[in-house]
């Protein structure tokens, strides 16, 4: 794991310009699954969760099988009671990417943390390095602190991220309290021109639309049929109850009710996975609709009967924009 970037004279070149993003649950890695393969690509993880080792069937990571038919980087990288940044994610990005690149597979980008593309794209330089050991102490206190205090938390020392979720929550108050200054300020960058790089992205935002909570609550079922509860059964054992990698959706709440007991409580969980899902695929389609240039975005439902053939051609055009994909798609 690399915690230093790229050299900037290196940076733009390593790093891919196509990026499938879009929220959990849509469809898209399939879908760059079959883009891969129909086009001899590896895949970089641009997922927050995926990175953990050991965090596997509640983060959705891709099976051995399709790991062995395409390359994939970015899963499994860390132990799960270490921190990783976005930045440190984007560092390792770029290695990996030119790998990739020497291996003769072209990288493309997936995923949908949105904090990591940005990362990516517009490097975070101003965001302040907070003192380890402060952190960590300030951190077994947060830790503590239920999703309702920390947002009031927020409202007070960074109201601008107070909508966001868990770890975003904490990142912001670590900031404000121990560097003195706002993430939100540190991150903002509404009105400067973009680099001649982050003009040069092109992303594929997979979204089905309407069917995404029908499919969020069918993948959370297809999680706990696929070993979820005893997953996060064996991983109680072996992980610290404070480990960063806990902060992956659903597997907090699933280890309470198992501490609890009963089948109710398990019932009651799952429910509230699937809620805390979807308000998380929420927040993720407001950050690309918000954050992403629209000129340079092609939206795709991956339910469209030729989505693949969208892709491939978004793959494969290096200057067509939104408007020409759209109109492939509805001819």
């Amino acid at each position: 794991m690399s915690d230093v970037r790229a050299d900037d004279a290196e940076w733009p070149e390593a790093i891919p310009r196509r990026m499938v993003v879009g929220p959990t649950a849509a469809g898209k890695s399939a879908l760059a699954m079959q883009l891969a393969q129909a086009r001899g690509l590896a895949i970089v993880s641009a997922d927050s969760r995926q990175v953990y080792q050991g965090f596997d069937v509640g983060t959705a990571k891709p099976s051995w099988a399709d790991r062995a038919l395409v390359p994939h980087y970015g899963i499994d990288v860390i132990p799960p009671t270490i921190r990783y940044s976005a930045h440190a994610w984007a560092a390792d990005a770029a290695r990996w990417s030119r790998r990739a690149e020497h291996a003769g597979t072209p990288p493309l980008i997936v995923g949908g943390t949105g904090l990591y593309i940005k990362a990516l794209v517009s490097p975070l330089d101003a965001v302040p390095t907070l003192d380890p050991d402060r952190r960590v102490a300030l951190g077994a206190w947060l830790a503590t602190c239920s999703l309702q205090e920390l947002t009031r938390w927020c409202r007070v020392l960074d109201p601008a991220r107070a909508h966001l979720g868990r770890t975003q929550l904490l990142r912001a108050i670590e900031t404000a309290l121990l560097a003195g200054t706002r993430l939100s300020d540190a991150l903002h960058t509404d009105g400067e021109p973009p680099t001649s790089f982050a003009a040069s992205v092109r992303y594929l935002v997979v979204d089905p639309g309407p069917d995404l909570a029908a499919r969020i609550a069918h993948r959370v079922h297809q999680m706990i049929a696929n070993g979820f509860v005893q997953e996060i059964e064996r991983l109680s054992r072996e992980v610290a109850p404070d480990a960063p990698a806990w902060s992956a959706s659903g597997y907090r709440v699933v280890r309470e009710a198992l501490n609890r007991g009963g089948a109710h409580a398990r019932d009651a969980a799952i429910e509230r996975v699937i809620i805390e899902t979807r308000q998380y695929a929420k927040r993720q389609r407001t950050w690309f609709r918000h954050q992403l240039p629209a000129a340079q975005v092609t939206s795709l439902d991956p339910n469209a009967p030729n989505a693949l053939e969208l892709a491939l051609a978004w793959w494969d055009d290096e200057t067509a924009g939104v408007n020409r994909l759209s109109q492939t798609r509805t001819a």
